[in-house]
């Protein structure tokens, strides 16, 4: 399972490196599909930095520890790194959608990988209970 979590991890990262290249992207954004789906508004918004340092940023450093995390099979310190960012990430999705109006692909693919990675940790600390003792 750790494996499997550390893929799931490596693509939040990945969804995570694009929408922070869309941050940087000066020219117009290629998904840019229509009024509602713009990754370049969403990730040009005032709402897409944290304290100086893009959200996308951020989104790529905890994916790289929820990926080291789960190699070493430290569940239950995983699952509180990834409640935090299901938490962060439902946030960003509230801005986008009540406050912007309009979704970036990227962000909503991490919002899927960090879901995921939520649900199956969780359920890998349970499984795990009923087999014997879960590394923490």
């Amino acid at each position: 399972m750790r494996f499997f979590l550390a893929f799931i991890a490596l693509l939040g990262f990945a969804a995570s490196g694009l929408a922070l290249r869309e941050h940087y992207r000066t020219e117009t954004s290629p998904c840019s599909i229509n009024e509602h789906w713009d990754c370049g508004i969403v990730n040009h918004s005032p709402f897409a930095v944290l304290a100086g340092v893009p959200v996308a940023l951020i989104g790529m450093a905890g994916y790289l520890l929820m990926g080291t995390l789960a190699m070493k099979r430290a569940y239950r310190l995983l699952l509180g790194a990834a409640v935090i960012g299901l938490g962060f990430s439902l946030y960003l999705a509230h801005v986008e959608k009540d406050i912007l109006g309009v979704w970036c692909i990227y962000c909503v693919a991490s919002l899927g990988m960090i879901s995921l990675l939520t649900l199956l940790t969780f359920g890998t600390i349970i499984f795990g209970r009923s087999k014997g003792p879960v590394t923490s």
